[in-house]
């Protein structure tokens, strides 16, 4: 009996030194895991707010030039746009265009466990999306650093899952996702509107390990934003009262007129794709710095025929109609529509939310021209912006989401939303979903050779 008991206490003595290591590593273990991704999710956030200072600086020196030399972007943005994809298709082939369909399809990748993601999302194509992208916006073209701001954050949150102490603390697919989401609130100051983006657009899914990941590493790169920019909101405070009756109308006919644009819009976006062997893009194919060229030509042409309208992100536009300090002629929503269009074909590393919200702002001017409104124009303005991006993108709670807090006007929330899944019922008939249809071109093309061949996308 004493043999037992002495056998027994001698058990439980080995057996509670081997569990306080045991608990004193996992600890350990899991503390590591998350200063690593909290420091990624600051850097993520650091970086993207740089990123959107070197855009604003890229595009106000284009500004300057141009109204100093109004002849000079006809030889500036077609140079500055073959310099651009240049870059792109020699160093980075993976950072053209807006850099969220490349995210999907990381995610989608990553989450299977056996496919390589590196040349989707990689810090070598997050330094190439802000170099390129800004390159191009000194050239004047029509684009947007919010799209590239989600492929970088995405790049730098995965890059952080080799630095974890253990594999499997964090899936990939995890950390791209939440860097995705980490790139709309910081780019946009808008942390609601980038978990929102993530689950409908970027993931489809919210598990109770990724909500987590998710929800802390949009805190964390959104105060770095704050921190560095202040708690600004995108297109200022848009005051706003719409009577219960008016807006009812102003939504339905909003609505559809945002769908049956918004669906051509991204229709035409994916010609391409659709038609990969068309002449067109067969030239572009095999001459994509020639192709660039062109295209810059085009944007150049229409900055000029336009007073500028067409040149830039469209931001000063946008935030100028929503802040009711300025007018636009009845061309602007044509020549907004045509330069976001071209700047996109033309392969350059830039987005299309800031450039559609800007043709949303001009085509809601229109809409309000009209319909005789006079009172309520910057409130036909913020409905048809939410309601053209999600006809764009057909992702209606994000658009809805974003313009809310962009314009920081929660009164409208019901009125948003209902025009955003209008015009996205409508956009449904034209065109499939955009940024998935494009996120399925990258996925097959992984393993390519030339990469010349991803311009088609």
């Amino acid at each position: 009996m004493a043999f037992v008991i002495i056998a027994t206490t001698a058990s439980n003595d080995c057996i509670m030194r081997l569990t306080f290591p045991l608990r004193s590593s996992l600890s350990q273990m899991r503390w590591r895991t998350r200063i690593t991704l909290w420091l990624a999710a600051l850097t993520a956030g650091l970086v993207v707010t740089g990123f959107a200072k070197l855009a604003e600086l890229s595009l106000d020196l284009f500004l300057h030039v141009a109204e100093h030399w109004p002849w000079l972007p006809l030889l500036l943005t077609p140079v500055l746009g073959m310099l651009s994809v240049w870059m792109t298709v020699r160093w980075f082939p993976a950072a053209q265009g807006s850099g969220i369909p490349q995210v999907i399809a990381a995610t989608r990748i990553a989450a299977t466990r056996d496919g390589d993601v590196s040349k989707l999302v990689s810090l070598r194509i997050a330094v190439g999306k802000i170099i390129a992208g800004a390159v191009a916006l000194v050239g004047g073209f029509a684009a947007g650093r919010e799209g590239p701001s989600v492929q970088v954050a995405a790049s730098i949150m995965h890059a952080a899952h080799r630095f974890l102490p253990h594999s499997r603390a964090l899936r990939a697919s995890d950390l791209i996702l939440a860097g995705g989401a980490a790139g709309v609130a910081a780019a946009f100051n808008t942390p609601l509107a980038g978990i929102v983006f993530a689950v409908e657009e970027l993931g489809r899914r919210l598990e109770t390990r990724t909500s987590g990941v998710l929800i802390s590493t949009v805190i964390l790169s959104g105060l770095i934003s704050i921190a560095l920019l202040g708690n600004y909101h995108y297109f200022g405070e848009l005051k706003s009262t719409p009577t219960s009756h008016g807006i009812v109308m102003l939504v339905i006919v909003g609505g559809v007129l945002c769908g049956i644009v918004g669906g051509l819009f991204s229709r035409l976006m994916l010609w391409p794709q659709r038609s990969a062997f068309n002449k067109i893009w067969l030239w572009r194919r095999r001459y994509p710095v020639r192709f660039a060229g062109v295209c810059g030509l085009i944007v150049a042409i229409l900055g000029c025929l336009s007073s500028g309208i067409a040149f830039g992100s469209g931001y000063n536009v946008a935030s100028a109609l929503v802040n009711n300090s300025a007018d636009t002629p009845w061309y602007a929503t044509v020549v907004r529509f045509l330069s976001t269009l071209v700047s996109y074909y033309s392969g350059i590393p830039g987005g299309i939310f800031a450039p559609t919200l800007a043709v949303g702002a001009t085509l809601g001017a229109d809409v309000a021209r009209l319909l005789g409104e006079t009172s309520g124009t910057v409130t036909v303005i913020a409905l048809c912006m939410a309601g053209l991006l999600a006809a764009v993108t057909q992702s209606p709670i994000t658009s809805a989401v974003i313009v809310m807090e962009m314009i920081d006007n929660h009164e409208m929330v019901i009125s948003l939303m209902a025009i955003a899944l209008i015009s996205r019922a409508v956009s449904s008939r034209f065109s499939p979903e955009l940024y998935q249809t494009l996120a399925h071109g990258w996925l097959p093309k992984l393993h390519a050779s030339s990469p010349n061949k991803n311009l088609n996308e």
